[in-house]
């Protein structure tokens, strides 16, 4: 008897994600057969979902058959940034790998990026170049930030939207890199026809390479006499809605949501700054004596552009040359961390954590905010890492060790729900930095905006108000309780904490007046940093004491 191997897909749709698989050798007329090497795979489509490969086969054994896919030998005529660009895109979409940093070497996930060519694409590239990493980067954020905006070109240069339905995961991906290039990047045409073409060629077949071709030019052609296909934003508020999401490639549901809350105009603002490309804020470690004058030298030598963060002494900002400090050795050395302001060290500002004092980070890792506050601590105190995730809190602990800080850092492995059970130790400042949306940072992480769904918020509300109930229980009387967020929503904000407080007679709000810029304090005395109005990203904070 056979035994056929299962092959992995994924139904996606607005509204739910399931698993299924097929067996090579079932029937289903829904279900076109596509061959890859010697391998045939099948994938299911219907008329209202994307059915996605997640994993090619794997060598398997038929009866005393053994078939192995063989490794094509190093192909010099792709260039390795988009080989790369189209696995690393197919790995977020189905893996959720966008956090993942490229180093010096072109390795992710603690594995070689070649590698992961290799095993989905059936050959490797030469290895990335320092020009190389960089354009993956760009490629790679810039593609997954404007794809419903690709997509909707795409559908429309199709001659059958079913072309679209069942394109195969990763020609879509081809074809998405090469849009964004030619409308965004305006890398010239020839090369990015000529490359995709010769990618979807060799790692799929020269069908392939031919529709790609013809849907390349076709977008060349229309860009060059500016008749490129456009929503119109007209209608009531719905359609509207749809038009825009589709212009600056958000879901609908999200826009509908800030049109009401900011109106059309603010939510347009807030779109583009979403679409931005981002920049970054470094800071100086205090605790291994590196001051921000020895950083600003060092980028001075590496020629990495910066600009100095007018709120914090420590930190300077930069918009490139990310992978010139982590050549450097900046990061690896401990010297200095990637931090962002506004979610995570103005909200240290609103903790104002002293020397001596004893503090609970609560939802800690991956640990930026307890490492800021534990260098504020000069050696003097201790700060309580706690956090659900092992892992997560493993990497605080080796990075708390690399920046001389872990002599006033421990960690805590338990959910915060259950831990007011198990410890009686109350503290002076207790720091929640609850799961959210994330609604405030879309454009460093431009692929929370396709995880997100309407339905998360009514689920993160509710976990938002467990956990602040069981982080109340931790305060000493006298102490403070911070609760911060990096979303924008007032749901997620102020509500959260109006909520607890009617809930929680024993607590009462505290101005953040005293402890941050005049710019981000709200008229309720909360913290709030807009990407709209102070070019940061999105965060909230709420300061409140405990009377008895």
């Amino acid at each position: 008897m056979l035994h056929l191997p299962s092959i992995q897909v994924c139904c996606v749709t607005e509204k739910k994600h399931k698993n299924t698989s097929l067996k090579l050798g079932e029937s289903n007329s829904r279900t076109p057969t596509y061959r890859k090497g010697n391998l045939d795979f099948k994938i299911e489509i219907s008329k209202t979902e994307y059915i996605y490969l997640i994993r090619f086969p794997v060598p398997y054994d038929l009866g005393s058959v053994h078939q192995e896919r063989k490794t094509q030998k190093l192909n010099l005529e792709i260039s390795p940034h988009r080989a790369v660009s189209a696995v690393r895109l197919m790995r977020i979409e189905f893996g959720g790998a966008f956090a993942d940093l490229l180093n010096e070497k072109g390795k992710g996930s603690g594995d070689n990026e070649m590698k992961y060519v290799e095993r989905t694409l059936g050959f490797c590239t030469r290895d990335l170049d320092d020009r190389d990493l960089r354009l993956v980067t760009d490629i790679v954020g810039g593609t997954i930030r404007w794809r419903k905006y690709l997509d909707f070109l795409i559908l429309s240069l199709c001659h059958d939207p079913n072309t679209f339905s069942r394109m195969e995961p990763l020609l879509l991906q081809i074809l998405r890199i090469g849009f964004y290039e030619i409308v965004k990047l305006e890398i010239p045409s020839y090369a990015v026809v000529d490359e995709n073409v010769q990618l979807a060629k060799i790692s799929l077949r020269p069908g392939a390479g031919n529709m790609v071709n013809g849907i390349l030019r076709k977008l060349v052609l229309l860009k060059e006499t500016n008749s490129l296909p456009s929503p119109q934003v007209e209608g009531d508020d719905r359609a509207q809605a749809r038009a825009l999401a589709t212009l600056h490639s958000h879901p609908v549901w999200m826009v509908r949501r800030w049109m009401k809350y900011l109106g059309r105009e603010e939510a347009i603002k807030l779109m583009m700054w979403n679409n931005s490309d981002p920049s970054f804020s470094l800071r100086a470690n205090r605790g291994k004596g590196f001051t921000r004058s020895e950083l600003v030298s060092r980028l001075e030598n590496l020629k990495v552009p910066y600009e100095l963060s007018p709120y914090l002494d420590d930190f300077v900002r930069i918009s490139t040359g990310m992978q010139s400090v982590i050549q450097d050795g900046l990061l690896k050395e401990g010297l200095c961390s990637v931090q962002d302001e506004s979610a995570g060290c103005l909200v240290v500002s609103v903790v104002d954590p002293q020397p001596g004092e004893i503090i609970l980070d609560c939802c800690a890792a991956p640990g930026g905010k307890t490492l800021f506050m534990a260098a504020c601590l000069n050696d003097q105190g201790m700060v309580t890492a706690l956090d659900i995730n092992k892992g997560r809190l493993r990497i605080l602990k080796e990075t708390a060790k690399l920046q001389k800080l872990d002599n006033v850092i421990t960690t805590v492995h338990i959910d915060l729900r259950t831990f007011p059970v198990e410890n009686c130790v109350r503290y002076d400042k207790v720091l929640l930095d609850a799961p959210c949306s994330g609604l405030g940072v879309l454009s460093k992480r431009a692929d929370l905006r396709w995880n997100r769904k309407s339905e998360d918020m009514e689920e993160l509300k509710s976990l938002q108000d467990e956990l602040l109930d069981a982080a109340s229980m931790l305060v000493k009387a006298g102490g403070v309780l911070v609760y911060s967020t990096c979303s924008i929503d007032h749901e997620e904000n102020e509500e959260r904490v109006a909520a607890f407080l009617l809930r929680h007679q024993e607590y009462i709000m505290d101005s953040t007046k005293r402890y941050i810029p005049p710019e981000f304090l709200t008229e309720q005395g909360y913290y709030f940093s807009s990407p709209v109005n102070n070019s940061l990203d999105g965060a909230f904070a709420a300061r409140l004491i405990r009377c008895s």
